[in-house]
């Protein structure tokens, strides 16, 4: 069974993917962590048009398949032509600002898979997945910080 799986956008000013990324989820992968499922890349015209990318040289030639096949399927249909109308769907093109290049990373995490197993195990059910944008991590940072002062008094 696979473990929980993230769809991460990360937006880019213009498409000079450098392999930094990759490096930094292969060390990942290898401590055991995540798993890089697919990567794709893509572009989003001012018009709103989404264009997948070329995949970089020396990359795998495969390289955004799954991600563009699982990401693009048809509103209101999933990948085996079945009716999902009223389902809620996830839109790549709402994620990736008009003008703009992104690198669309399907990521399983490893670590995860076993607390998934014990809380399905166990009757529960996840009811929201939500990850703190930036400025609310600050702000829990900070409010960490001031009980741990608090504690050391």
């Amino acid at each position: 069974m696979m473990g929980p799986v993230q769809v991460l956008v990360v937006g880019f000013d213009r498409p000079a993917f450098s392999g930094e990324i990759l490096a930094e989820f292969i060390r990942l992968r290898q401590a055991g962590i995540v798993r890089l499922v697919d990567l794709l890349l893509v572009s989003r015209a001012g018009d709103g048009a989404v264009e997948t990318l070329a995949v970089p040289a020396g990359a795998d030639a495969g390289l955004g398949g799954l991600a563009a096949a699982f990401l693009g399927r048809p509103e209101g249909e999933d990948e085996d032509g079945v009716d999902t109308a009223g389902d809620s769907v996830w839109s790549l093109a709402d994620a990736v600002p008009p003008g703009s290049v992104a690198a669309v990373a399907l990521i399983e995490h490893l670590w995860a898979g076993p607390l998934t197993a014990a809380i399905q195990k166990a009757g529960g059910v996840p009811l929201e997945e939500t990850w703190l944008a930036p400025d609310d991590r600050a702000v829990l940072e900070a409010l960490m910080n001031q009980r741990t002062e608090e504690e050391l008094r």
